[in-house]
């Protein structure tokens, strides 16, 4: 388990002292067989640290999709909370998930298995030992991977990591993997803006602003084999907007007002 990166040191965030239990988020569009097996996997390895499993739908969620949603939620019982998102977007989707989470630390990750979840029990591990981190899986690191990236998306994704790595002075590999554990009180914190999937760069960019230290977990990534993605590429673009503005803005416009630190 690596070391925690630190970047501008900006040092006004909000902390908690220990890990108690995780909210796992998983945005649902088009997956069954996938979700089926995420959580799965997820009651095996960290099924006595999760406090809820909180399926998030929307009004394009297939029929398919809904009647394995709803088959989980009546086996699993309270474990399982679904909530229809009113923001549009994966990133209205998790900001919505963000605020209703119940557990002490929130799980950001897919349910089409594009986030191997056989890696979330050593992000809670992380999380357990320095709480008030962010844990955030990399595919740049050994024990990584890309399986079923174009060659040309392959060498956009390093320039890209490279580039925003050193602009904010840390020595992350893998600032886009939108598969991470944050303090439930930090993303609550956090003055989000970004709607589509530039917000899951941003909820990496505003806590390194703010001075979180952040930890890297080594991860596998392999293409979707059920359903399609909804991110075009060309909304790719957005994610510089996002890191360049993030980098020079203060801490005032990153917290909310009421934000404890």
């Amino acid at each position: 388990m690596g070391s925690p990166n630190r970047t501008i040191p900006m040092t006004h965030y909000p902390r908690v002292d220990r890990f108690e239990s995780a909210t796992i988020v998983l945005p649902v569009m088009n997956e069954t067989a996938s979700l089926e097996e995420t959580v799965r996997i997820i009651l095996r390895d960290v099924g006595d640290r999760t406090k809820e499993i909180l399926i998030v739908v929307c009004g394009r969620t297939t029929p398919e999709a809904m009647a394995t949603v709803d088959r989980l939620s009546q086996s699993l019982g309270g474990l399982v909370r679904v909530h229809s998102q009113t923001l549009p977007f994966l990133g209205g989707a998790m900001r919505e998930a963000f605020d209703l989470a119940r557990g002490s630390h929130v799980v950001m990750m897919a349910s089409d298995l594009e986030t191997d979840p056989n890696t979330l029990k050593t992000l809670i591990a992380s999380a357990e030992l320095q709480p008030s981190s962010i844990a955030t899986a990399t595919r740049w690191s050994a024990g990584g991977g890309f399986q079923g990236y174009s060659k040309v998306k392959l060498l956009c994704n390093w320039i890209f990591q490279r580039f925003f790595s050193m602009l904010y002075g840390v020595h992350l590999s893998d600032m886009t993997f939108a598969y991470r554990i944050f303090p439930t009180k930090l993303v609550r914190g956090i003055r989000w803006e970004e709607l589509r999937h530039a917000f899951l760069f941003e909820t990496l960019v505003k806590p390194l602003r703010l001075g979180v230290p952040v930890i890297e977990i080594p991860s596998p990534w392999k293409a979707r084999t059920e359903g399609k993605s909804q991110n075009a590429f060309f909304l790719n673009f957005v994610y510089f907007r996002t890191g360049l503005k993030t980098r020079f803005a203060s801490t005032q416009a990153i917290l909310k007002p009421d934000a404890p630190v």
